[in-house]
This record gives structure tokens, sequence and C-alpha cells, in this order.
């Protein structure tokens, strides 16, 4: 499923909703047009290990802040992207750290996620 999220208040569309992925991932062409001080990055050493068991390295790690939904139907929570240099299609991915933590249900027949809000409001974001 591919929706779009607001990271550090600007729009990034082609966000994957992977389920069977074990971390978030922020791609870092899209990263350096995001226009954040690099500042922020902070190091991770550990190599990130994919599904047929290759290892890339990362440029270590950034926490933002992240809308997922429309406001005033979205949510706000803070998500470490592990920054990854890989061709891909995609700007981000968000992998089962982040679905936890917002307690989502995503429903790939009906490429649907849905998430309660603190004021138990369920809010519902569909794919692009």
């Amino acid at each position: 499923m591919v929706i779009a999220v607001a990271l550090a208040n600007w729009e990034v569309h082609k966000t994957l909703i992977d389920q069977g992925s074990s971390a978030n991932i922020l791609y870092w062409p899209k990263f350096l047009r995001l226009d954040i001080p690099h500042s922020l990055i902070q190091p991770h050493t550990e190599p990130l290990v994919g599904f047929a068991g290759k290892s890339i390295h990362t440029r270590g790690y950034v926490d933002l802040l992240t809308t997922f939904g429309t406001p005033p139907d979205s949510g706000q929570i803070m998500v470490r992207y592990l920054l990854v240099e890989a061709d891909t299609s995609y700007n981000v991915i968000i992998g089962r750290p982040t679905l936890n933590q917002l307690g989502a249900v995503v429903s790939t027949p009906h490429l649907t996620m849905k998430f309660p809000r603190h004021n138990g409001k369920i809010i519902s974001i569909r794919e692009n």
C-alpha cells in the first residue's frame, strides 16, 4: 500500500506501508530534498539486512515528526528513520515499528490503513 505522509512539514508521496519491514527507511535522495539539517543525523553502525540476506550500510538515522492523514483526520508521531542510499521507486518505507506505535491495522484487499487517535476517533487512510 502506497500513501503520502508529512515529514517535517513536507508532503512526501510514494511512501510504502510495509508490514514485513522491521525498520522505517527514508531514502537518502529524498532526505536531501527535504532540507532537513544534517546536524539531526545520528550515527547508526549496524547494517540493515534485507529479505535476501544482503547487508546495506546506513548513513545514520533521524527522528522526524510524521503526520498520517489530512488534518483534522490525522495523527502525528515521532518516527525514527534509517537513512539509506539505494535505488528504489519509493521515498519512504513505514515498517512495523511505526505501525505498532500507531496501533494501525492495514487491509491490503481494501487498500486502507486505520488507526485510533487519542480521542478514540478512528482515522482511515486510503492508498494514493
